[in-house]
């Protein structure tokens, strides 16, 4: 039987896939509350501690790649510091105002404009912003695996064994 703390630990679980894709939800912290959540309620038994302690990994290194992943890429290609955070600021801006095309735009605009005044070459500009933007979508689509992966790890620890 499914009572209401499971279907609510089951909907963070969910919610942690689905925040991946949108800017400042955390995807991760959403999956980790929902086992812990469910775990909790389970009187620490159910899943087991080996699984929880799995799905905790999981899920905390969601929460890296969400905080981090941006950033690393941007210095990967280049940007400085300043230049990483400027276009958070100017990529989340727009993300609001215009959605995920305008956070992307931002991302890539702001570092390319930005490097460009820095360093004076179109060329690093380009490749920071290049290396930014890629960055960005595909710490998104780790984040989306990894938290993918906590939901599916526990519907199967939780409901098949």
């Amino acid at each position: 039987m499914v009572d209401a703390i499971t279907v609510v630990a089951v909907a963070l679980l969910v919610g942690g896939v689905l925040g991946t894709a949108l800017p400042l939800v955390p995807g991760g912290a959403l999956s980790l509350a929902g086992v812990f959540l469910y775990w909790w309620h389970s009187g620490f038994t159910d899943p087991g501690a080996i699984t929880v302690a799995a799905l905790t990994i999981l899920g905390a290194i969601a929460l890296v790649v969400e905080l981090f992943g941006g950033s690393i890429a941007a210095r990967a290609g280049g940007a400085s510091w300043a230049t990483t955070a400027a276009a958070a600021v100017v990529g989340i801006a727009l993300m609001i105002v215009t959605g995920p095309l305008g956070l992307l735009a931002g991302l890539f605009g702001t570092v390319f404009v930005l490097e460009f005044a820095r360093e004076r070459t179109f060329d690093h500009s380009a490749r920071s912003a290049i290396y930014t933007t890629i960055g960005v979508l595909a710490s998104t689509a780790v984040e989306a695996l990894l938290t993918a992966s906590v939901l599916f790890g526990f519907l199967i620890a939780v409901f098949l064994f």
